[in-house]
């Protein structure tokens, strides 16, 4: 069969009765297979870069409703939770796992959506490349080498790339809609590319490419790329042109964002050469992955890493231009990539790293193009046609299982934060953020020992890149751990130098502070702390608490009240300014916020207790002795509340 004949493939396969079952099968297979592989998934612990701000210290994330969508979809170039680009259904899709269960302590809800969509999107390459060729088997295969390749772990275990996930979904679709629209001519197939495009953008800002991979099918396999291709292509350019505008003034305001005139042309040049065959690597031999691929040092020719980046470069598009003789899969397939990765290969500096497993996920699909296709060429007919048939297949079927084999073993490493960050400085041991995000988690232990083993992850964090106000900062809080109470002090305000508009280190300073009595100054660092970060609600409180303490209770209602403006359900706040108000003879008030608080945290004995003793002091005794008895029985030993229920008790059976 000559390559002209592809496009008329797929006409062959629909035509079969059974085409609809076999496809059926071939879909629940697919799902079963790779569902299966990252089944452990479900289980990990293990958080990673950017989970503080997609997670767990995102107040939006952890207060879902339409107040929280609302913001995610309003907050166009400037996002106040999430430092980067537009990302608004990514955050609601994290939001909604949320809603349904999901917690810090209880990430089983976010891995089961992300590995969803992972099948999902499966699945939909498999329908993508039955329809494109027409042929079942090669359409699973490649299904299967994308399902199980392990760079995709990296999707599909860390939290925050649910937007990777979405994306990938959304595009997978948009292209499936626009090769029916091919296959037959119906227009309102096409108009489905628009929206469900936009979609894509709107979860993840980095499948931009989508017209130009359109154009490149428009050449191959459908021999159709003319003016009228072209023309119906200019709706998808102005979207992807407004896309690529929000997306770098969302990320210049928020984030890093370097243009190319800052990084340099020969930089540029050498960043995308290194990645081009780094990413092929990556594919074709999937292993020693990490999940942190730091810059080449030296960045210049006499690095090997680059140089064989750049002879690399230049022998595959020779190798590309070579094969056009025989047939355009390889360099569309080739296009299909580059197109897809570009806007993650440095051209625009979005991130500390120069490649990342998480870039390929959607574009390793041009990979995947010509293996299916030359897959579909092998003639089913004659012996010696069916031996050359079942090599290739059982060659895919090795490759598979090496897969599935490595997504296993590479799972274990998100087993837990720890485990994760241990592995990946095995493999970049001189990188200072990995050092740091190390010790956060050991420096949360219990164990001295661990904080201990922190604080020296911390300082060879600082001897790789000095002067980091953060590392300072996080380094302060485990000598604070430790009971160095001046040394962590020293080090906020270092930190603080280094960087004076920094609210948490202002916040810490304050909580240090007051930890040896210095009320006044505490409450200085507080109000910088807000002044830096107007929602930083735990800092609200935490003033509130110490203008409390100097008699200024007026003032620590607003405090408090300023702090569930922001954030309604904040438990603290609740119970700080009930006592204050009860303080300020303001009961009613008082019992209604720790009414708030009991709903949240039923077992909080304290709380019964208090609100035990103002219902006794409004007289409503038998309330009263209702929570005197729930505090009772949370802790027997509660000796306030049986003194005072005792004396309830006494009174009554006094009283004639």
């Amino acid at each position: 069969m000559k390559e002209n004949d592809a496009s008329t493939i797929a006409h062959t396969e629909n035509a079969r009765p059974s085409g609809n079952v076999r496809l059926l099968l071939a879909l629940l297979v697919v799902a079963a297979i790779v569902t299966a592989a990252h089944w452990p998934a479900l289980s990990t612990r293990a958080f990673m870069f950017d989970d503080d701000q997609y997670l767990v210290e995102n107040r939006l994330v952890k207060n879902p409703g339409w107040d929280s969508t609302e913001r995610f979809i309003t907050e166009v170039l400037e996002p106040s939770t999430v430092r980067g680009y537009y990302q608004p259904l990514a955050m609601i899709s994290i939001m909604l796992d949320y809603a349904l269960g999901g917690r810090v302590d209880n990430l089983m809800p976010f891995h089961r959506t992300s590995l969803l969509l992972h099948a999902a999107n499966s699945l939909l390459l498999l329908i993508l490349i039955y329809h494109l060729f027409g042929q079942l088997m090669p359409a699973v295969v490649a299904a299967l080498l994308y399902g199980l390749h392990p760079t995709t772990i990296e999707s599909v275990a860390w939290i925050s790339e649910r937007k990777t996930l979405l994306a990938a979904f959304f595009a997978l679709a948009c292209l499936v809609f626009y090769v029916r629209y091919l296959r037959t001519n119906k227009r309102t197939y096409y108009l489905l590319c628009l929206p469900i495009y936009v979609l894509s953008l709107l979860s993840k800002p980095a499948i931009i490419a989508m017209p130009v991979l359109m154009l490149l099918l428009d050449f191959w396999p459908f021999r159709r790329l003319n003016r009228r291709a072209i023309l119906e292509k200019i709706p998808l350019f102005a979207i992807a042109a407004g896309a690529a505008l929000i997306t770098f003034i969302s990320q210049s305001r928020t984030s890093l964002a370097t243009t190319p005139g800052q990084s340099g042309a020969f930089r540029i040049l050498l960043t995308i050469c290194h990645n081009i065959v780094f990413y092929l690597y990556n594919f074709l031999w999937p292993n020693h992955l990490s999940w942190y691929y730091p810059f080449p040092k030296p960045f210049n020719l006499s690095q090997p890493m680059l140089l064989i980046g750049v002879i690399g470069t230049l022998l595959l598009i020779t190798a590309l231009l070579i094969s056009i003789r025989w047939t355009r899969s390889l360099l569309i397939g080739w296009l299909f990539f580059f197109a897809a990765i570009f806007p993650t290969l440095g051209i625009v500096g979005f991130h500390p790293v120069i490649a990342a497993d998480r870039h390929m996920y959607f574009p390793m699909i041009g990979f995947l193009l010509p293996v299916a296709w030359m897959l579909g060429r092998i003639s089913p007919t004659g012996t010696r046609t069916t031996l050359r048939r079942i090599a290739p297949i059982a060659i895919c079927a090795i490759l598979m299982a090496s897969e599935f084999t490595l997504i296993r073993c590479y799972l274990v490493y998100w087993r837990d934060s720890e485990k994760l960050y241990t592995y990946m400085l095995t493999r970049s041991p001189d990188v200072a953020i990995l050092h740091n995000n190390l010790a956060n988690v050991l420096s949360d232990a219990d164990d001295p020992a661990m904080v201990t083993q922190a604080v020296k992850h911390f300082q060879r964090s600082l001897q790789l890149k000095p002067n980091s106000p953060e590392v300072y900062n996080n380094l302060a809080n485990a000598l604070s751990k430790l009971g160095r109470s001046e040394d962590a002090i020293k080090h906020y305000k270092k930190a603080l130098s280094l960087r004076p508009k920094f609210a948490v280190a202002h916040y810490n300073l304050a909580a240090a502070l007051a930890t040896q009595g210095q009320n006044r100054q505490a409450i200085a660092q507080y109000r910088q702390a807000v002044q830096d970060k107007p929602d930083y609600v735990e800092a609200w409180t935490n003033l509130g608490i110490a203008l409390a303490a100097e008699g200024d209770f007026e003032q620590a209602v607003t405090c408090y009240s300023k702090a569930l403006e922001y954030e309604p359900t904040f438990v603290l706040a609740h119970g700080q300014l009930s006592l204050t108000l009860a303080r300020l003879g303001k009961i009613d008030d008082a019992i209604e916020h720790i009414r708030i608080v009991l709903k949240a945290l039923p077992n909080d004995k304290e709380m019964h207790f208090n609100i035990a003793v103002l219902l006794e002091y409004k007289g409503r005794t038998d309330q009263a002795v209702q929570h005197y008895r729930r505090a009772l029985k949370i802790d027997p030993n509660y000796q306030q509340a049986r003194q005072r229920l005792r004396k309830i008790t006494q009174t009554q059976k006094d009283t004639p």
